[in-house]
């Protein structure tokens, strides 16, 4: 999934306008995006949209729940297991301890609930405070509901008292740049999808295009988005292209011979070349 649009639980407008896009998953969102006086009203929202959009071929529906240190976060899952969710965004981890604690709720709420064991997915939120740095390379392993890893820079800014997470030509300083990279390889050291954070200035579409295409040149398959002007710059950079394309059949065929080594135009190529073009015609195919 390329696309994963983040829409406030309370607001049936921004329901609806989600709807009209082309993000692979939404994600209704039931924390800072909803105050706290409405939360019993986001909940109730939440499950009825869950319960009246059954049919998630086009677009999945996940949920970001409150973190899992507030007594929110029960009552979240309580409310909206019911409308089976394809997943369960979860924000201000500290460590794996979290997932596999998320993982024993889900287990007991598909239960009650008569959903199929095991079908509700996680994706964590790993990097929003400063000791979940320091417990990245725990996740490997701890839930077979672990679908993917994210990373959040506005979060953690508030968390160490930055004032800013990006330097003066909008690029982002660096210990940010390490919480991202970190995020990366650990999501790669569990096996499972590493998704880049959001891009807050939504009207510049082409810098969220650049910090995408740069995004999926380093590993990540997909990023989330805070506006549905967003999803259309993303999904076009996490999408291969048609030179992408081209390129990678022909490094495939220069390895049909079954040779370790090729050369092709002017440079020499080895397995790792092949396992990218691989990789590559794959995401295409995985887009038909």
């Amino acid at each position: 999934m390329r696309s994963f649009l983040f829409v406030p639980g309370d607001s049936e407008r921004k329901f609806a306008k989600a709807e009209s896009t082309a993000a692979d998953a939404l994600v209704l969102d039931l924390e800072d995006a909803v105050a706290a006086d409405r939360i019993d009203i986001a909940r109730g929202m939440v499950r009825e949209y869950l319960s009246s959009h059954r049919d998630r071929t086009r677009t999945q529906l996940w949920v970001r729940i409150n973190p899992l240190s507030t007594e929110k976060a029960l009552r979240d899952l309580a409310a909206i297991v019911g409308g089976a969710p394809d997943g369960i965004l979860l924000p201000k981890t500290t460590s794996a301890n979290d997932a596999i604690l998320l993982d024993h709720y889900l287990s007991a709420l598909e239960v009650r609930e008569g959903i199929e064991a095991g079908s509700i997915r996680m994706l964590v939120v790993a990097t929003e405070t400063a000791e979940a740095m320091f417990t990245l390379g725990g996740f490997a392993g701890c839930s077979k509901r672990l679908w993917g890893m994210t990373w959040g820079a506005e979060d953690l800014s508030a968390a160490i008292g930055a004032s800013t997470n990006r330097d003066e030509n909008g690029e982002l300083e660096f210990t940010f740049r390490l919480a991202r990279s970190m995020c990366l390889l650990a999501a790669k050291a569990a096996d499972v999808e590493p998704i880049d954070t959001v891009f807050t200035n939504f009207k510049d579409s082409e810098a969220l295009f650049r910090e995408s295409q740069a995004a999926r040149r380093i590993g990540f398959t997909g990023k989330i988005a805070i506006h549905p002007d967003q999803v259309e710059p993303i999904n076009r950079a996490f999408t291969a292209s048609a030179e992408d394309i081209e390129y990678a059949n022909r490094v495939i065929a220069a390895f049909a011979a079954g040779v370790g080594t090729v050369a092709l135009d002017g440079k020499m190529l080895d397995m790792p070349h092949l396992k990218q073009a691989r990789r590559v015609l794959a995401m295409a195919q995985a887009r038909k």
